[in-house]
């Protein structure tokens, strides 16, 4: 089971680090109608709570490890 939630933060950790634009795609283009790509400060925090995903898979799989 912590192996599981692990492996699902670290590729939603990935993603939302590697590729914000496409999450803002998926999630908040349909709410706005005038705007074409989400704003720096979007990009901004979409990555760091990127980057607290991955702390949470990296202490989920050392948990494990323990």
């Amino acid at each position: 089971m912590i192996i599981t939630i692990g492996v699902i933060f670290g590729l939603l950790g990935l993603m939302m680090l590697i590729a914000p634009s496409i999450l803002w795609m998926i999630t908040e283009k349909w709410k706005s109608s005038d705007t074409s790509e989400p704003s720096p400060l979007y990009k901004l925090s979409v990555r760091v709570g990127g980057v607290a995903c991955l702390g949470i898979a990296i202490y989920a799989t050392y948990g494990l490890f323990l």
